[in-house]
């Protein structure tokens, strides 16, 4: 009787640990839908934004055509993207074509001196500090999911209810990744 005890025990022990690691994979699951929310909400503030951006500077960079139709080509691809490294690939090339354009912006001073164009220039820098926030978060939840479907114990779990590893937000453009040169005279 005392052995069936002692197997009873140890069973329940079994279930109650796979039920917590369950629960401990089914919440940071959450923590990573939860980062990529984030993401998704900043990247539709900044695509929201795009218009506005590219009506101000319209009248002022008409022979800029190119510039802003890929501006305006990316903002459509951003919006049609689906998957994590999708989005990340079209959000890299839609922020060297704004950096592209802001470049462009300098080599007109009524431009850079109109109020909007500031005040635009200035949301969109805020927007990409929150874009930069929400991908640190999203990529440390995924970190930590990913660690977690992993690792044993936790895998044995995470295989049986068919938890699968997520993908980074990550910069796709290796110029981006390159470090900076510095030379001295």
């Amino acid at each position: 009787m005392t052995g069936l005890y002692i197997i009873l025990g140890v069973v329940v022990v079994l279930l109650l640990w796979a039920v917590s690691l369950y629960n401990k994979l089914v919440a940071n699951k959450n923590l990573v839908a939860e980062g990529w929310s984030g993401i998704d909400v900043q990247l539709k503030r900044r695509n929201d934004l795009i218009p506005n951006l590219l009506e101000s500077v319209k009248g002022y960079m008409g022979h800029e055509r190119g510039v802003l139709e890929k501006v305006t080509e990316l903002r459509n691809q951003s919006q049609a993207a689906q998957g994590v490294a999708d989005k990340a690939r079209v959000e890299g090339a839609m922020g060297a074509a704004l950096a592209n354009l802001f470049a462009l912006a300098e080599n007109y001073p009524d431009l850079k001196a109109s109020a909007n164009f500031i005040q635009l220039q200035q949301s969109l820098a805020d927007l990409e500090d929150q874009i930069q926030l929400a991908r640190r978060y999203y990529n440390g939840a995924a970190r930590n999911f990913n660690i977690l479907i992993q690792s044993f114990p936790s895998n044995l779990v995470a295989s049986t209810f068919q938890f699968t590893v997520v993908e980074y937000f990550e910069i796709e453009d290796a110029a981006e990744r390159a470090v900076p040169k510095v030379a001295f005279p």
